[in-house]
C-alpha cells in the first residue's frame, strides 16, 4: 500500500487531527471484495473483537464494536457506516478514542483486481498529529494485509 499523510492548513495547533490518503490493490475482483465485506463470518480483523448492529436503515448501519487499541487495551466504539456497493462506503466514529474520525473507502474495479482508496480525517484522543498519522497508517496496512490474504483464500 502507498500511504500519504497531510495536515490541513490551520490545524497545526489542533491535537490529533490528520487528513490521510491511503491506497492499495486487492488481488480480487470488486464483486468478490463486496461479498467478503458483507459477510461478518469471513470479514474478520484481529483488532475487531466483536460487533453488534444497533440499528439499520436502508444502506446505513450503526454498529457497537469492541476493539483492541494499539496499546493492547480494549474499548467500545460506535460506528456509523453508509454502504454504497460497488463504489465504496463511508465510516464515522461516533464514540470511543477515535470519535470524530470520518473516512471514505472507494473501490475501483481493475478486472480481476480492485483498487481501494481511503481518504479521511482521523482523530485519536491522547495522540499528537505524528502519532495519529503513524497509528492510522499502521492500522490500514495491517487490515489491508488481513483482507487481501482472506480474499486470496476465497478464490
Amino acid at each position: 500500500m502507498r500511504c500519504q499523510g497531510w495536515t490541513p492548513p490551520g490545524s497545526e495547533g489542533v491535537s490529533s487531527v490528520v487528513f490521510i490518503v491511503d491506497d492499495g490493490v486487492f488481488d480480487a475482483p470488486v464483486d468478490r471484495v463486496w461479498k467478503y465485506l458483507e459477510s461478518p463470518e469471513e470479514h474478520q480483523h484481529e483488532t475487531i473483537l466483536s460487533q453488534r448492529v444497533l440499528e439499520q436503515q436502508g444502506n446505513a448501519v450503526k454498529i457497537r464494536a469492541e476493539v483492541r487499541r494499539p496499546d493492547g487495551g480494549k474499548e467500545e466504539q460506535v460506528w456509523h457506516m453508509a454502504m454504497d456497493p460497488p463504489f465504496g462506503f463511508r465510516l464515522e466514529v461516533l464514540e470511543g478514542s477515535t470519535k470524530g474520525s470520518k473516512n471514505v473507502h472507494t473501490y475501483i474495479p481493475m478486472g480481476d483486481r480492485t483498487k481501494v482508496i481511503v481518504t479521511g480525517d482521523f482523530r485519536v484522543q491522547g495522540l499528537d498529529e505524528e502519532a495519529t498519522r503513524k497509528a492510522t497508517l499502521d492500522y490500514f496496512a495491517m487490515v489491508f494485509a488481513e483482507d487481501n490474504a482472506a480474499l486470496k483464500r476465497k478464490k
